[in-house]
């Protein structure tokens, strides 16, 4: 069974999308990024601890199957825009992934300013730490910086400076670093978070569910019910989230 976190679903309704098996393996191609997502998905599902089936849980008709990977908790702070936006786009990514830094710094200002200002978009991130003990310490001290509500100003930053080839040093030195550039008012409690087995905790989560779902390379996107495989151009962004929101009557 795939790790949960309780307060993934807390303070929310829950929200399925169907998810069709040829739809997500023509987007894929031969690649098997995501194709154990259809495979085992349902089971996945995070809501409350529960002992009705997958069946019972979605509802739905034999053959067909649901993928719900927005958590909508309020107040996450790895999230950016409304707990109740229509669409969810949920980012699995390597603070020191170079094609993870090409979207934070070409696609996604673009993205906050045209559809999570508006309120029609959430983006939620996922980590998944995937070049070494660097990334899982960068995951974890971008969650210190969040505790002090300086997450997304954290991963600016680091993504800034990440080069277009090759992975970004991210010493613990670079680390308090970032933090102090960025203004996070407590460093000793920023620098006392970097051994908090709490913040781990969840890193480790977000990477057991995307390697539930069969993802093992950076940046894996899902937009509601559709994924986009890489750092792909703004308009592939743009032209999913806009069929997704058309699909919400939005």
């Amino acid at each position: 069974m795939v790790p949960t976190q309780q307060n993934f679903t807390k303070n929310r309704p829950i929200r399925r999308v169907k998810v069709r098996r040829p739809t997500l393996l023509m987007l894929l191609g031969a690649a098997v990024v995501l194709a154990v997502v259809i495979v085992g998905v349902v089971a996945q599902q995070p809501v409350q601890e529960s002992t009705s089936t997958p069946a019972e849980q979605s509802g739905e008709k034999s053959g067909e199957q649901t993928l719900d990977l927005a958590r909508r908790v309020d107040g996450e702070v790895t999230a950016l825009g409304e707990v109740d936006a229509p669409v969810v786009l949920v980012e699995y990514a390597d603070f020191r992934c170079p094609f993870c830094g090409v979207f934070a710094r070409d696609t996604l200002p673009v993205l906050v300013e045209e559809y999570v200002d508006s309120g029609r978009v959430r983006i939620e991130w996922r980590d998944l730490p995937v070049f070494g003990e660097e990334s899982t310490a960068a995951a974890v001290a971008a969650r210190a910086a969040g505790e002090q509500g300086f997450f997304w100003e954290f991963a600016e930053v680091v993504f800034a400076g990440a080069p277009e080839r090759g992975h970004v040093a991210l010493p613990p030195e670079r680390l308090l670093e970032i933090a102090t550039e960025i203004g996070v008012p407590n460093l000793e409690q920023f620098f006392s978070d970097l051994d908090n087995a709490e913040l781990l905790e969840k890193v480790n989560i977000d990477a057991a569910e995307a390697r539930y779902l069969g993802i093992s390379s950076t940046p894996m996107f899902v937009v509601n019910e559709t994924p986009i495989s890489g750092a792909m151009p703004v308009e592939v962004f743009r032209d999913t989230i806009d069929s997704e929101l058309a699909k919400a009557g939005r």
